[in-house]
């Protein structure tokens, strides 16, 4: 009997040790990959499998190209390079665990990493891939605080990809728009996260994730991305879900194509060229200097016709966009990147000029009664046109569920280092429950915010509802109550949190 319980034991353990072995080295539609475990073995990471041919030489500013299958196993261990981009540094409140690694920088970056706490491919675990923020300009899936060991222990299969940022994501011109077969050119860097899109749909059954069950999340520029990929028809039945972090616009990125076009012949201009082909002959390091030399925000979103066939607020009015569960929010100090305050006389100035005969109305919801008041109000205005206006419109738009936050938390002081208050992007490692990533002296007000926010986070990607046991209850935000969730030391609902001033804003849209 006893020999009979060992023989059942070794052949037990002999089965979990193939299954786990199986799941380490899994395949993928282009061939096999290799993963490894993480220190408790019980999340296994692949960093840096290709989803896409590298956009190098003659697929420079093409749409991604299918990766050309090997033979073998590919060890999938370290991150790929970066996207090719300004050398990362970390600069104000921007410490190096929100920057991408300094090295490597490449044109040959479409790779993409997963964390899984599967065991076998037939677990159809819900899937959160995250796009990183950046402005467009740079980024990197490999930053500390993206990490996603500690969501996958939750239960979930934790996705990260890179896109193509700047000129090398965003360049529009003619030529390119006449070869393309589309007739459209310059939103390649989302093209980029639609191809990462469609290998997860694809792919991630093997790594134990349900393609069904897709929730897409990022911040700042992620955060635009996903609401541009929620407007895209070609992002149809890619997802289900969207978390949407400081950065939301109905009007932002209304450039058209012939516009964007105009700014590619001006950059080829500078090589004494109307055409592209000189342009994609240079190094990669040339031609970032080259496009350096344009103002910032040239290379940005288009309404190309294509991914984006208009506007991004008509095609939410007109309610064309992928209605999916809504997760969406800002950070106060989300303010400080919408310009210096003005004074109150200033701003009462700004007001009538920009509002006319409403600006008494205006100023009754964002008065500026002194300096201070002044100060109040711009810092809220500038919430709520970063991204909370255009969140509130998305929400009321969809007729799937809807949940809006302010994130208010202070994160405790970093020794020797200025008080940046809840700033832009400091939400990013309670909400991915990566305070371990970040090197500050952390309290248990501050594990306590991390543990609330990452849970409903968690929830929703596996239900598409934050709510959750022990939580504070999140209601569904509508026209009536308006109600938001703030994210403070604890959560709290705050109805008819911004009502009046939606109401005006509605007004004058």
């Amino acid at each position: 009997m006893r020999i009979g319980i060992i023989t059942i034991l070794i052949l037990a353990c002999a089965f979990i040790q193939l299954n786990a072995q199986a799941l380490i080295e899994t395949a993928t539609q282009s061939g096999k990959v290799k993963g490894s475990w993480n220190a408790d073995r019980s999340v296994i990471s692949f960093k840096g499998i290709p989803f896409a041919a590298p956009p190098v030489g003659d697929l420079r500013w093409k749409e991604p190209q299918p990766v050309k299958p090997w033979s073998g196993v590919l060890t999938c261990t370290k991150f790929s390079a970066s996207p090719y981009q300004s050398k990362p540094a970390p600069f104000a409140m921007w410490t190096e665990e929100f920057i991408a690694p300094p090295e490597p920088l490449s044109e040959d970056c479409l790779y993409l990493n997963v964390w899984t706490p599967a065991k076998s491919s037939k677990e159809k675990l819900p899937v959160l891939v995250w796009i990183y923020g950046g402005g467009f300009v740079s980024g990197s899936s490999a930053c500390a605080v993206y990490d996603g060991e500690a969501m996958a222990k939750e239960g979930i299969v934790f996705v990260s990809i890179n896109y193509r940022v700047g000129v090398f994501g965003f360049f529009s011109h003619p030529d390119l728009t006449k070869e393309s077969g589309k007739n459209a050119s310059g939103n390649y860097a989302l093209l980029d996260q639609l191809a990462a899109l469609r290998w997860i749909k694809d792919n991630i059954s093997m790594f134990g994730g349900d393609p069904d069950k897709v929730t897409i999340a990022g911040q700042s520029a992620g955060s635009f991305s996903v609401q541009a990929l929620v407007a895209s028809p070609l992002s149809k039945g890619l997802f289900r879900g969207a978390i949407a972090q400081s950065g939301a616009s109905m009007n932002r990125f209304n450039k058209n194509l012939k516009s964007a076009e105009a700014t590619g012949i001006t950059l080829s201009q500078k090589l004494n060229s109307t055409g592209v082909a000189a342009l994609r002959k240079l190094p990669a390091d040339s031609l970032f200097t080259l496009a350096s030399t344009l103002p910032f925000g040239s290379f940005a979103p288009i309404i190309d016709g294509y991914v984006l066939p208009d506007a991004i607020g008509t095609i939410f009015k007109n309610k064309k966009h992928n209605d999916v569960n809504l997760l969406a929010g800002w950070v106060t100090g989300d303010a400080a990147l919408t310009g210096q305050p003005k004074n109150a006389e200033q701003f009462k100035a700004w007001a009538t000029e920009t509002y006319k005969s409403k600006a008494p109305e205006f100023l009754k919801v964002f008065p500026a009664t002194t300096d201070e008041v002044a100060t109040h109000s711009q810092n809220k205005l500038g919430n709520l046109t970063f991204a909370g206006y255009a969140n509130h419109v998305w929400a009321l738009s969809n007729s799937n569920n809807s949940y809006l936050y302010q994130f208010s938390y202070v994160p405790t002081d970093k020794p020797n280092f200025p008080n940046y208050g809840a700033f832009h992007t400091s939400e990013v490692p309670f909400a991915l429950n990566t305070l371990s990533k970040w090197k500050r002296p952390w309290k248990d007000s501050d594990y306590a915010v991390e543990a609330a926010m990452s849970s409903y986070w968690i929830n929703f990607v596996k239900t598409g509802n934050p709510n959750g046991k022990d939580l504070p209850e999140w209601k569904k935000y509508d026209a009536v109550t308006n109600s938001i969730m703030n994210i403070d030391t604890k959560p709290q609902m705050k109805p008819a949190m911004f009502k009046p001033e939606f109401q005006f804003l509605e007004s004058v849209d």
